[in-house]
């Protein structure tokens, strides 16, 4: 009999003891998110959230949408952009929220949503690329040839970004804010001779996506310091969010059994918020942020001659014309 509680009680030890760790780790994770309490407002001012109509994008321009702004939500589908619009105008009171479709796995569809921007509005005031997926099992190309997920999350991005720079410079002091991921420290050593990943596709395609778009921004920067727009890039925390939509067992773990513990997508948008209206941010630029803080990245990230290869590979690829460029 004593054996028998002697087993038993060690499986309620290993219980509890995991419990306390899962409260402890939830309890830092509260203690530890930077919250942005910057009262400023936008009136007058045009936002472009890409990924907007769910999560993270969602809360910011709900945010954004309350302290004045026009928020243009540059979603994929527009039926569900649609559907957030109503529920931001409903907790805003905001009416001024367009929905302008946008799929960033088409280059195709990149240039025609900016010329469309070019063509209706005046100024654009803070550019927040936020949209992005996790990696799929199966290596997928786009219509254009490219890794779905290097497309979806770096390049379809990096060329949006270009093709809307002259407006931002028209519009200055302005901000482009890249929705990163701490992820970017795993990425192994950057190949730019292999950017779709013809050869070693793995779960690290992601990480590499936000790799790609800290180092872009790191070469951009300085090109454009003197233009009054700055962009920088942020990690919004592990959140409850669609990106894990792509079904392997990992993403299902992760889902069903840790959510719980991350952030949810109010407290993950805090960042982005921060960067988009924050005093003290204004003239910062080429610098990557985490729970409204200034923090470092990994080492390759600062390397001037890989992010100027990195421009350059990503300009051909994504066929930037030399009219496009406006540096």
């Amino acid at each position: 009999m004593l054996t028998f509680f002697c087993e038993l009680a060690l499986p309620i030890q290993i219980g509890i003891i995991s419990v306390t760790c899962l409260v402890a780790f939830k309890l830092y994770i509260i203690s530890s998110s930077g919250t942005c309490v910057s009262k400023n407002q936008l009136p007058g001012k045009t936002v472009i959230i890409t990924g907007a109509n769910t999560g993270i994008g969602l809360e910011t321009a709900i945010d954004l949408a309350q302290r004045g702004a026009r928020i243009i939500l540059a979603c994929r589908n527009v039926q569900k952009g649609n559907v957030a619009r109503d529920e931001i105008v409903k907790q805003s009171g905001n009416e001024n929220v367009a929905v302008r479709e946008l799929d960033l796995a088409s280059l195709a569809s990149v240039r025609k949503f900016s010329a469309g921007i070019l063509e209706t509005e005046s100024r654009l005031d803070i550019l927040i690329n936020n949209a992005g997926c996790a990696t799929p099992v199966v290596r997928k190309l786009t219509e254009d040839g490219l890794e779905y997920t290097m497309q979806s999350n770096y390049f379809g991005h990096f060329l949006l970004t270009n093709l809307l720079l002259g407006l931002l410079k028209k519009t200055a002091p302005s901000r482009v804010i890249n929705v990163s991921s701490l992820a970017h420290a795993l990425a192994n050593n950057l190949d730019c001779s292999n950017l779709n990943f013809e050869t070693g596709y793995d779960g690290k395609v992601y990480h590499t996506s936000k790799l790609c778009q800290i180092i872009s921004s790191h070469y951009l920067a300085p090109l454009i310091i003197d233009s009054g727009v700055t962009v920088n890039n942020l990690h919004p925390g592990i959140v409850q969010t669609e990106i894990l939509r792509n079904e392997t067992f990992y993403h299902k773990f992760l889902k069903y059994f840790l959510f719980p513990l991350f952030k949810n997508a109010k407290s993950g948008a805090q960042t982005t918020i921060y960067l988009a209206i924050a005093d003290e941010v204004a003239g910062v630029t080429g610098e990557y942020f985490s729970d409204c803080k200034l923090t470092k990245t990994k080492k390759s990230a600062k390397d001037d001659g890989l992010a100027k290869k990195l421009w350059e590979v990503s300009e051909s690829l994504v066929k930037l014309n030399p009219e496009d460029r406006q540096f």
